[in-house]
């Protein structure tokens, strides 16, 4: 079995570049709908404020999870800067190619995630 060879960095830097781009162009729709609820209660519904609220706290974790997506694409491209991309955070060991393929900010190795 032959050892494996070196990630092609410039692939996975792209990647999280397509990524961030994609995440940062939905980012201003998301902040307006997280933005506080205002309803006239007089026109408005007990279940239509309801739905506002709820359609509110929905916008504000999909936000949320957005910011640590970014976060997480942030330290990816650090690490390919530090020659550290491709090894596991943790134990320094390589992360299997095809998880990076998969999700190209992983920080984990895959031994390392299941025990996290």
């Amino acid at each position: 079995m032959n050892p494996p060879g070196p990630l092609d960095c410039s692939h996975f830097r792209e990647l999280l570049l397509q990524r961030r781009e994609a995440l940062l162009e939905v980012a201003g729709t998301g902040r307006e709908a997280a933005e506080t609820v205002e309803l006239d209660q007089s026109r408005v519904g007990r279940l239509s404020r309801m739905d506002a609220l709820q359609s509110q706290a929905m916008s504000r974790e999909t936000n949320r999870r957005r910011e640590l997506e970014l976060s997480r694409i942030e330290a990816a491209l650090q690490r390919i800067e530090d020659g550290d991309y491709g090894l596991c955070v943790r134990c320094g060991e390589e992360i299997a190619e095809g998880r990076l393929l998969s999700d190209p900010s992983a920080p984990l190795c895959i031994d390392c995630a299941s025990r996290a």
